[in-house]
C-alpha cells in the first residue's frame, strides 16, 4: 500500500509515451478508481470476511483445542486474502477497459455471464480456505462487480472508432 504511488508512477512513465492524448486523459480517473476499489476490497476483506471466517473457525474447533495459528501461516493467509479481494474489486475497471479498447462488446459480456459466474466460484474455491462461506464471500462480490462493470461500460464505454470528443481516431501507424 505504501509503495503503490511509486509503482503506479513507474507504470505510467513506461506506458504514457505510447498513448494517444485522449487515452492519457483516461488514465488518471482509472488509476484513482482502481486504487480506491483495491482498498475497498481490502477493507471488505478485513472488516467483513475475516470476522466471518475466524468466527467460523472458532466455532468448528473442538472446545478442548485452542485455536492458535503460527504467525507465518496467519500472515500468508491474510496477505493472500487481501490480494484476492483487492484484485476482485478491480473487475469493473477491467471490464470497462476491455470495452473501451474494443476487445469485447457489452453484448459479449452479457452472453458470457454464466461462464463468468462459474469461473468466479472456481477462482474463489482455489483462493479461499476450504469452506463454503469464504468462497461465497469472494465469488458473490465478484459477480456483483462484474455487473457493475457492465453498467459502467454502458455509461462510460465508447466505441473504438470514436474518441472522447467524437473525432475519428487516427489509423494504426499514425502520429501519437
Amino acid at each position: 500500500a505504501v509503495a503503490l504511488p511509486y509503482v503506479l508512477y513507474q507504470v505510467w512513465a513506461f506506458v504514457a509515451p505510447g498513448l494517444y492524448a485522449h487515452e492519457r486523459r483516461l488514465v488518471v480517473p482509472l488509476v484513482f478508481a482502481s486504487t480506491v476499489l483495491f482498498f475497498v476490497g481490502v477493507a471488505f476483506c478485513y472488516f467483513l470476511v475475516f470476522g466471518v471466517v475466524f468466527d467460523f473457525v472458532y466455532k468448528i474447533a473442538p472446545k478442548s483445542i485452542s485455536v492458535a495459528p503460527d504467525i507465518e501461516n496467519y500472515l500468508n493467509f491474510v496477505i493472500t486474502m487481501f490480494l484476492a479481494f483487492g484484485v476482485t474489486f478491480e473487475v469493473p475497471i477491467a471490464v470497462l477497459i476491455l470495452v473501451r479498447m474494443g476487445a469485447v462488446t457489452i453484448e459479449q459480456l452479457t452472453n458470457i455471464r454464466p461462464y463468468f459466474i462459474v469461473g468466479s466460484f472456481v477462482i474463489a474455491a482455489i483462493v479461499t480456505p476450504p469452506d463454503v462461506l469464504s468462497q461465497l464471500l469472494l465469488a458473490v462480490p465478484m459477480c456483483v462487480l462484474y455487473e457493475v462493470g457492465i453498467i459502467a461500460a454502458r455509461v462510460f464505454g465508447k466505441s473504438r472508432q470514436s474518441g472522447d470528443d467524437g473525432e475519428k481516431l487516427p489509423e494504426a501507424g499514425g502520429e501519437r
